[in-house]
């Protein structure tokens, strides 16, 4: 089967589109140039987070917890990008009004190319266990999880992006 190559919007510093797109896979982004990026904490009225455990033949960050999450397509808006990313990741379909950004940072790093906004979203969802279907090509196995859960996960260093979560959710206190 052919894979399907996608594309990207790059943004710049003040993060607008540009109008140029560029190949996700081998991509290099110069001084100025971004990618957007999205991730989000999912979480059901029970305040239970679904997290995800990432495939071991991840280059990086193998066998780590996560939130679902993956890079915004050519023509999509952020919002678009992460409900398509959370259906995709983990077969959960979230609703627009059910989610808001909460908190956003920049990435820059020039040596490999790597520069990135990343959106964090915040969903609350009504779902049940049996709707999750996670894609295996992403992860190896999920959980619903306490934010207490996560933070033990965290301090063992087997979970990503936890510091940027929790800043994402002072921010969203502060809203």
């Amino acid at each position: 089967m052919q894979s399907v190559q996608e594309y990207f919007d790059v943004y710049n510093d003040n993060k607008e589109k540009t109008g140029k797109t560029m190949l996700r896979k081998g991509s290099f982004l110069n001084e100025g140039e971004y990618q957007l990026i999205v991730i989000a904490l999912v979480e059901r009225p029970d305040h239970k987070f679904l997290i995800t455990r990432r495939a071991l033949d991840k280059k990086w960050a193998p066998g780590a917890w996560e939130v679902p999450g993956g890079g915004v397509r050519s023509g999509e808006t952020s919002m678009e990008g992460i409900i398509r990313e959370i259906r995709e990741e983990t077969g959960v379909a979230v609703k627009p009004e059910e989610g808001k950004l909460i908190h956003w940072y920049k990435n820059i790093d020039l040596k490999r190319g790597d520069n990135y906004f990343t959106d964090i979203y915040h969903f609350v969802s009504d779902f049940d266990e049996a709707d999750i279907c996670i894609d295996r090509s992403e992860a190896i196995d999920h959980k619903l999880a306490t934010f207490e859960e996560i933070t033990a996960l965290a301090g063992s260093d087997e979970f990503l992006h936890y510091k940027r979560l929790c800043d994402a959710l002072a921010a969203e206190k502060e809203q």
